[in-house]
C-alpha cells in the first residue's frame, strides 16, 4: 500500500479505490447469501433471531409505546444510552471535523472535470455506501447472533461465518476483498494525509520556494511517516468500537467552524485553529483522562463540541478578521450565497452565484431520498413491509422534491477545463 500510494499519487490510489471498493462489496453479498442460506433464507432468519434475544434486535428506532409515563419512552434494549443516540443524530453531523465533507472526500471532488461531474460521484458514493452496502453487513451481524449465540467478541462473528460456510476457492476470494477493503481506506488516508504535511505544512510554512519535484519526494516522505504513525496506533489498538469512539470524540468540535467560514465573511484562520486544537484536546482528555473522563459518550460529545465553542468564539472576537483582500477574492472566486457575506458583495458588486435556502431544501430533499431508500430496502428485507413502505414514499417525496427544486447554481467550470453536460438554472 505504501508503495503504490506514495509513488502513484491520487490518481493511482483513486483507480485501486475503484477495483477494491466493489471486490469489496462483492464479497459482502457473498457472505450474506452464504450465511442467510445456513439458516433456512430471511423468512427463517427473522424469526430466529427473535427468538434468540430477548430484546427487539430488528427494531427500527430505539423507542417503545407506553413505560411508566404511557408515553414514548426510551428501550432498554437499545445498546446506547439516550444521550449518546441523540449525539449521533443532533451533534456529530455539525461538530466533527468532517462537517464539511471531509478532506478524502474533497480532494476527490475536487480532482473531477467539473461541478457536475463531482454531484454525480457523491451521488453514486452515497447509493452504493449507504444504500447498497449497509444491509449486507447487517444481515450478515443477524446470522451471527443465531449460530453465535455464546460468541464472546461479537467482532469475530464474521470471519467465523466466512469459515464456516463458504468453500475455499469463495472463501479465498472474500479473503482478498476485506483485504482489499482495508487496502483501499488505508491508501486513502496515507495520500490524504500527506497531501496535508506537504502542502499545508511544508510547502507553505517551511519551504514555500519549494519546486514540484521537492514537493513531490516531501509527499513521498509523509505517507511513509503517515504510515508508520498507522501502524504504532493499530499496534496498541484493542477494539474496534474503543478506537472509533476516540477518533469521533478527539474529531468532535471544530465542525460548526469548518462549515460557517463558507458563509460568515467573520471566521478567520486563528478562530479555525483554535477549534481544531481545543476539540483535539478536549476530546481527548474527556476520553482517556481517568479523572476527567466522561463514560456516557453522548455527553462528552455534547461537552466537548460545547467548550470547543466557547474557546474558537472567544479566540474569533479577540483578534481581527481576515484583510479584506483576503476576503473579497475568497468571494469573487466562490461567490457564496446567504447573508453572511454582505459586506464582500457590496465591496465587489458582484451577487451570490449562491442562494442558501434553495441549497438548504435540495439537501434536505437528498437525506429524505438517501435515508427514505436505505430504511425502506432494510424494512422489506427484515419483513416489516409497513416500516418499507413507510420509508420508500418518503424516499418518493425526497426525490419529487429534489427533481422539483432543480438546480440555481450556474455552471462554474474550472478554469481551462468546458463544463459540457452542466444545467444551467
Amino acid at each position: 500500500m505504501l508503495v503504490y500510494a506514495g509513488f502513484s499519487g491520487l490518481w493511482g490510489v483513486v483507480a485501486t479505490d475503484f477495483f477494491q471498493f466493489f471486490l469489496a462489496l462483492f464479497g459482502a453479498v457473498v457472505v450474506a447469501i452464504a450465511a442467510v442460506a445456513s439458516v433456512g433464507g430471511m423468512g427463517s432468519l427473522v424469526t430466529q433471531v427473535q427468538a434468540q434475544t430477548e430484546i427487539d434486535v430488528l427494531s427500527f428506532f430505539p423507542l417503545t409505546l407506553g413505560g411508566d409515563s404511557g408515553w414514548l419512552a426510551w428501550s432498554e434494549t437499545a445498546g446506547i444510552t439516550s444521550s449518546t443516540f441523540l449525539g449521533y443524530v443532533f451533534i456529530q453531523w455539525w461538530a466533527f471535523r468532517r462537517s464539511d465533507g471531509g478532506g478524502e472526500f474533497i480532494q476527490r471532488l475536487v480532482a473531477t472535470k467539473s461541478e457536475a461531474e463531482a454531484e454525480k460521484a457523491a451521488w453514486f458514493f452515497n447509493i452504493l455506501h449507504y444504500v447498497v452496502r449497509t444491509w449486507p453487513w447487517v444481515v450478515v451481524a443477524l446470522v451471527a447472533v443465531v449460530v453465535y449465540p455464546d460468541l464472546e467478541d461479537p467482532e469475530l462473528g464474521y470471519p467465523r461465518l466466512m469459515l464456516d460456510f463458504l468453500p475455499p476457492a469463495v472463501l479465498g476470494l472474500v479473503v482478498a476483498s476485506l483485504v482489499a477493503a482495508f487496502m483501499s481506506t488505508v491508501s486513502t488516508l496515507i495520500n490524504w494525509g500527506a497531501s496535508y504535511l506537504t502542502n499545508d505544512l511544508y510547502g507553505r510554512f517551511m519551504r514555500p520556494e519549494a519546486n514540484q519535484a521537492e514537493l513531490v519526494l516531501a509527499g513521498r516522505i509523509a505517507s511513509v511517516v503517515v504510515t508508520g504513525l498507522g501502524a504504532i496506533a493499530a499496534f496498541y489498538a484493542t477494539d474496534v468500537a474503543t478506537v472509533f469512539r476516540l477518533v469521533i470524540a478527539i474529531g468532535t468540535g471544530p465542525g460548526l467552524v469548518l462549515i460557517l467560514r463558507w458563509f460568515w465573511w467573520r471566521i478567520n484562520a486563528a478562530a479555525e485553529l483554535a477549534a481544531m486544537v481545543a476539540g483535539l484536546m478536549i476530546g481527548f482528555v474527556t476520553s482517556v483522562v481517568p479523572l476527567l473522563q466522561i463514560p456516557d459518550f453522548g455527553l462528552r460529545l455534547l461537552v466537548t463540541s460545547g467548550l470547543t465553542a466557547v474557546i474558537w468564539i472567544a479566540v474569533m472576537v479577540l483578534t481581527p478578521p481576515e484583510s479584506d483582500e483576503t476576503l473579497d477574492r475568497f468571494y469573487r472566486k466562490v461567490r457564496p450565497g446567504g447573508p453572511g457575506w454582505w459586506r464582500q458583495r457590496s465591496r465587489t458588486s458582484l451577487p451570490p452565484a449562491q442562494a442558501l435556502d434553495h441549497d438548504l431544501k435540495r439537501v434536505l430533499a437528498a437525506l429524505l431520498l438517501l435515508f427514505g431508500l436505505m430504511l425502506g430496502i432494510g424494512g422489506f428485507l427484515l419483513y416489516q413491509p409497513l416500516t418499507g413502505w413507510v420509508w420508500i414514499i418518503i424516499a418518493g417525496i425526497g426525490g419529487f422534491w429534489l427533481r422539483k427544486l432543480g438546480r440555481f447554481i450556474p455552471g462554474m467550470p474550472r478554469p481551462g477545463l468546458e463544463d459540457e453536460g452542466y444545467d444551467e438554472a
